[in-house]
């Protein structure tokens, strides 16, 4: 036969199911695999292809299937559609390629963890008490983007603000240990858990407890300046004791300014001889350059550039009151010229009572140690403008009370995403719709101030914060 009268007299596709159904959870977006399993996936996403290919299990005993795609249909429409490319032989060892069109139908139905919500939303199994004593919340700023970017708390029943932390409540001990040990893979912490009995039943010998899991975060933040005690000192070969904090991940990054000698303290290294910070981040001031004299050439110390220089600083607000000039040793020579503005942190008016201090006999403290380079200048005319980007952020029930200083951190918190590129490299910045194009063009324009700012290609799709049914249409938007 040729291949026209094949194809009219054989149907490779006889006897394949053209319809199905599945379960839905509208709650929590997962589908029901059978008995008793369920799986989250977002619309026409690969997870969700993939467990609708499981569920046509039997197709692939018949036929080879070459190729699955979502035909789209209306969102509200409780149809999903495959439209799926087969092989089977047809006739004599002939080989022959067809498409087949599988409609499933979607059920609503709440699965359990969601059910009990509805009826209690108070009726949690574990909850995770996230803690960090400092005085501010860039920590968790930048652990709540890490949150989302990764679906750590997708199961979490509510999300609360609480007094220097956050609560999450789960309605499973699995699923908040799972988040604990995804928080202990991403922030150096120390943890210990309990449980509460809540109800016995003598006949079938069944507990029923509460557990709650104490995370605590290392109390050390990145730019923080730190006086390392003896101990740590001469563990670490001698390295400071004034040293910065550069980075917080699973590890504690320090760097040794006046050296540029580094070192990392895991988890177990540090809460072993725990330790705080001399000067927090809140505590910054601003210096101008006078004059800068490069000592060494630029080199690389765990991922990020630095060159020890000389520089003669003052002041701003010493500006038509004295004179004091400061010469001191930096490791931003790479960044700094004459006429540019820096944050550091001033210990010749500082007033410290650190008792590490007095434990390094000999100690010279430096008139002032120098931070970053400061944008506060050229930023000035920019204020209250839109970002052509913006932050997802958790479902959480705030306290208002702290709302006006929370902004204040959280501005802080986006201007140093807009410095760091290392900071923002696992974080998911999103495009924003609200950005006039024209002002954006604006922008570019005027690229020659210097002021640091998010590429474009580094954001993706659109992101609508204002409307709560399409943020959980982001992945078919991010598909398009």
């Amino acid at each position: 036969m040729c291949l026209r009268c094949l194809r009219s007299r054989v149907d490779i596709t006889e006897g394949l199911p053209r319809h199905a159904a599945v379960v839905h959870c509208p709650e929590c977006r997962s589908y029901l695999h059978p008995p008793r399993t369920w799986v989250r996936a977002d619309p026409e996403s690969k997870e969700l292809l993939s467990f609708c290919l499981r569920r046509l299990k039997p197709l692939t005993r018949i036929v080879r299937l070459v190729h699955a795609e979502f035909v789209w249909t209306e969102p509200h429409s409780k149809r999903l559609h495959l439209k799926l490319r087969v092989q089977r032989e047809a006739l004599h060892g002939a080989i022959r390629e067809q498409s087949h069109l599988v409609e499933l139908t979607v059920h609503d139905q709440l699965c359990p963890a969601c059910s009990r919500a509805q009826a209690n939303p108070d009726q949690w199994s574990a909850a995770v008490q996230l803690r960090q004593h400092v005085a501010h919340r860039r920590t968790f700023f930048f652990l709540e983007q890490l949150i989302l970017r990764h679906g750590a708390a997708a199961r979490a029943l509510r999300i609360t603000e609480a007094d220097r932390g956050v609560d999450f409540f789960f309605a499973s001990r699995s699923h908040a240990v799972k988040f604990v040990e995804f928080v202990s893979g991403v922030v150096p912490v120390r943890s210990r858990s309990d449980k509460q009995l809540v109800s016995h039943d003598l006949k079938s010998n069944i507990y029923n407890y509460k557990h709650t899991f104490s995370v605590e975060i290392c109390p050390i933040c990145r730019e923080d300046l730190i006086c390392l005690p003896p101990k740590v000192f001469q563990a670490l070969g001698k390295l400071g004791p004034l040293v910065l904090c550069t980075k917080i991940s699973n590890s504690v990054a320090l760097l040794d300014p006046f050296t540029l000698r580094s070192a990392f303290l895991d988890a177990s290294q540090y809460w072993r001889a725990p330790f705080k910070g001399l000067l927090s981040s809140r505590q910054l001031v601003e210096y101008v350059v006078l004059d800068i004299e490069v000592e060494s050439s630029e080199v690389t110390v765990g991922g990020s550039r630095y060159s020890l220089a000389y520089a003669q600083v003052a002041r701003v607000s010493d500006f038509g009151k004295n004179d004091n000039i400061f010469t001191v040793r930096t490791h931003l020579g790479h960044l700094l010229s004459p006429g540019d503005y820096a944050l550091g942190y001033d210990l010749y008016g500082a007033n410290s009572n650190d008792l590490e201090i007095d434990k390094h006999k000999g100690l010279v403290l430096p008139d002032a140690i120098l931070i970053k380079k400061s944008y506060e200048e050229k930023r000035r005319g920019k204020s209250g403008k839109p970002r052509p980007w913006k932050l997802k952020s958790l479902n959480m029930e705030v306290d208002g009370t702290s709302k006006n200083r929370v902004d204040g951190e959280y501005e802080e918190f986006l201007r140093d995403l807009e410095e760091n590129p290392e900071l923002r490299f696992n974080i998911s910045l999103y495009r924003n719709k609200d950005y006039q194009p024209s002002e954006m063009a604006s922008t570019g324009a005027a690229g020659g101030d210097d002021v640091p700012s998010v590429p474009l290609e580094e954001l993706l799709a659109v992101l609508d914060l204002s409307d709560e049914e399409e943020q959980n249409d982001d992945a078919d938007t991010m598909m398009e």
